[in-house]
């Protein structure tokens, strides 16, 4: 399976076009940032097609897990692609359209109901960091680097993106991050929280997908009703949706998996969960 959105492309001038493509394999599907030739960073038609790869992946019921990476192994992203900001963010206007787009992306990232994995092969840097909080889980390989360089280039992080970074270092470690704007390695970055597995650089693909098929063979109903019950208690008490995961749990108890469930068990084999 492959994705492009339906959106003009923005090619260089020896005719390659950044993009986001999805492919899926042992129910793993993978939004696979591709512009190798800058790193991945990021370009302003690359956040538009976010929400319609996953989307895509969404609609697919082979898919147990979506896994983020980059075309590669030079970096996961590098950040929004600086190369275009003379000519996407040289305006008001411009700005409030790129983070626009930007927000669309990341909140098409958070809200995804399925789980989410960032897999981080050497560079994760700025909107790398953001992109990858934005995921459920985040794993690395072992000689990977992270940076957030904002106060090395000026720019301003916004409320959401501080939030989704305390959330998962602390407030310590994120004025730490923010302050000094300098790398960490992924015994750091592990240390603190920011990843939650790395993984050794020899075999690193097979041991992420190992990971990756690991979780896409869990009960989906399970996982998605303790998605939504993980989320809640980092909101405001005001916000939770109780009565949405309560039937999400109910639905679980519902199912023919919850029955499938219980017969692996007695019989001593792997369950085969399908989602219903």
């Amino acid at each position: 399976m492959s994705h492009l959105a339906q959106i003009p492309p923005e090619a260089e001038a020896d005719g390659y076009t950044p993009h986001i493509r999805t492919e899926v394999k042992d129910g793993v599907g993978w939004v696979v940032f591709a512009n190798p030739r800058r790193r991945n960073a990021v370009t302003y038609t690359m956040w538009r097609q976010i929400p319609a790869a996953l989307a895509d992946l969404a609609e697919d019921d082979s898919v147990g897990v979506v896994a983020l990476r980059g075309e590669g192994e030079s970096s996961f992203i590098s950040g929004a692609d600086i190369s275009e900001f003379a000519t996407r963010r040289s305006t008001p206007e411009q700005v409030a359209e790129y983070d626009r787009v930007g927000s669309e992306a990341n909140l098409a990232i958070v809200n995804f109901a399925k789980p989410t994995v960032a897999v981080i092969r050497t560079w994760c840097v700025g909107g790398g960091v953001a992109t990858a909080l934005g995921c459920d889980l985040r794993i690395a390989a072992e000689d990977s680097r992270f940076a957030v360089p904002a106060a090395r280039l000026g720019l301003g992080y916004r409320y959401s993106g501080i939030k989704a970074l305390v959330d998962v270092v602390g407030p310590a470690n994120a004025r730490e991050i923010f302050f000094t704007a300098r790398k960490y390695s992924a015994e750091e970055a592990l240390r603190m929280g920011l990843v939650n597995r790395t993984l050794p650089v020899e075999g690193f693909d097979a041991a992420a997908q190992d990971y990756l098929v690991g979780i896409a063979q869990n009960a989906p109903l399970t996982m998605h009703a303790a998605k939504l019950a993980i989320r809640a208690t980092g909101q405001d008490p005001e916000a939770r949706d109780h009565a949405r995961i309560d039937a999400a749990i109910q639905a679980c108890f519902d199912s023919e998996d919850y029955q499938e469930g219980r017969a692996a068990f007695a019989e001593k084999r792997p369950p085969v969960f399908r989602g219903r």
